[in-house]
C-alpha cells in the first residue's frame, strides 16, 4: 500500500485532482458571493441606488436602525467617500514612491545596502495592520493634533466636525506606509525577470543607465507594475482596523474645498464601519447593511481584477510575460 502510494501520479490523475480542487476554491469563492448578495438585499430593496448618495447623517441613521431594528433608511456616501479618498490617495503616492524605490534597489543601490534593503522590505509587508495603527494613534494623530492643526482651524468647523488630529492625512500617510512594500516586493522581483541583455544593448547605444532602466526595464515589466497596484489596492480597500483607529471613526464626507483642512477632517471607510458595527448585526437593518458594505467591496476587488487585467493585455508585446 505504502509503495502504491509512493508511486508518481500520473498526468491525467494530476491533472483531475488539481481540476477539482481550483473549481472547488471557484464554487466556494461563488457560495460566498450569493451569500453576501442575499444578505444585503434587503438594504438595496429599500433604498436602491440612493443608497450610494448622499444625504443626512450616516452615523444618525446606523444608529436609528440599531435601535428601530427594521428602519433600511441609509446614505452610505461618506463611506463610500472615504474609501476612494483613503485608497486613492495611498495608492497614487505608493506607487510612485514603491517605483522609483524599486529601480533604486535594482540598479543603484550597492550590493551591501541592497542585501539589507530587500529581506527589510519583506518585512514590512508582513507587519500586523494593527501595529501600524498603534504608531499611528500614539505618535502621529497627537502629532497632528497639536502641532498641525490650529485653534482657528477647530473653531471654523467645531459646530460640524471636531478636528483631533485622527484624519485623512494620518489615515493616508498610514495606509501608504503599509502598502508601499507590497509594491517594492513585486516591483523588485519584476525588474530582475527583464533580461539584462535588453538593458545592456540600450546602453551599449549611448543611453545612461536611468534612462535604460526607465525605458527598457521598466517599460517591459509594466504588467507586474499593474498588478501590484491591483494587490496594493485590494489590501487597502480592505483595510479595517487600522484605518478604524486613526482616521477619526466619523461618517463625515472631507470636502476637498475647505482646501488644506480637508486634510486634517475625519472620516470613516467601509472596512472601517463594518467592523465597528459588527456588536450591532441582531439588528435586521445594521445585519443588512453591513453585508451591503462587503458586498460593495467585493464587487469593487471584482472591478480591479478585470481593470488590470485588460490593462496589461496591450502591454504584453513590449517584453517578457512577467
Amino acid at each position: 500500500m505504502l509503495e502504491r502510494l509512493r508511486q508518481p501520479w500520473p498526468d491525467r490523475r494530476a491533472e483531475l485532482m488539481l481540476g477539482a480542487l481550483a473549481c472547488a476554491v471557484l464554487l466556494i469563492i461563488v457560495l460566498m458571493v450569493v451569500f453576501v448578495a442575499r444578505e444585503a438585499w434587503p438594504t438595496f430593496r429599500h433604498n436602491g441606488l440612493s443608497w450610494l448618495g448622499p444625504g443626512g447623517n450616516v452615523d444618525s441613521q446606523i444608529g436609528t436602525m440599531v435601535n428601530g431594528g427594521r428602519d433600511f433608511h441609509l446614505r452610505a456616501w461618506p463611506l463610500v467617500w472615504g474609501t476612494v479618498l483613503t485608497t486613492g490617495l495611498a495608492v497614487a503616492f505608493g506607487l510612485v514612491f514603491a517605483l522609483l524605490a524599486s529601480i533604486f534597489i535594482v540598479e543603484f543601490a550597492p550590493d551591501r545596502l541592497r542585501a539589507i534593503i530587500v529581506p527589510v522590505v519583506r518585512l514590512l509587508a508582513a507587519v500586523p495592520s494593527v501595529i501600524f495603527g498603534l504608531i499611528g494613534i500614539l505618535v502621529l494623530v497627537p502629532f497632528v493634533g497639536n502641532h498641525i492643526v490650529t485653534a482657528g482651524q477647530k473653531k471654523s468647523v467645531e459646530f460640524v466636525v471636531q478636528l483631533s488630529g485622527a484624519s485623512l492625512l494620518v489615515a493616508t500617510v498610514i495606509l501608504t506606509v503599509m502598502i508601499v512594500p507590497i509594491m517594492i516586493a513585486i516591483i523588485v522581483d519584476a525588474l530582475y525577470a527583464v533580461p539584462r541583455t535588453w538593458k545592456e544593448g540600450a546602453v551599449a547605444l549611448g543611453v545612461n543607465r536611468w534612462r535604460a532602466m526607465w525605458t527598457v526595464s521598466v517599460r517591459a515589466a509594466r504588467p507586474a507594475i499593474i498588478a501590484a497596484a491591483v494587490l496594493a489596492t485590494a489590501r487597502a480597500l480592505g483595510e479595517a482596523i487600522m484605518l478604524s483607529m486613526v482616521s477619526g471613526s466619523v461618517g463625515f464626507a472631507p470636502n476637498p474645498f475647505d482646501g488644506p483642512l480637508f486634510l486634517l477632517e475625519p472620516l470613516r471607510p467601509l472596512a472601517a464601519t463594518i467592523v465597528e458595527d459588527a456588536e450591532s448585526l441582531q439588528a435586521p437593518a445594521v445585519r443588512s447593511s453591513v453585508y451591503a458594505f462587503a458586498l460593495l467591496l467585493l464587487f469593487s476587488s471584482l472591478f480591479l481584477s478585470l481593470a488590470g487585467f485588460l490593462a496589461k493585455q496591450p502591454m504584453k508585446k513590449y517584453g517578457a510575460r512577467i
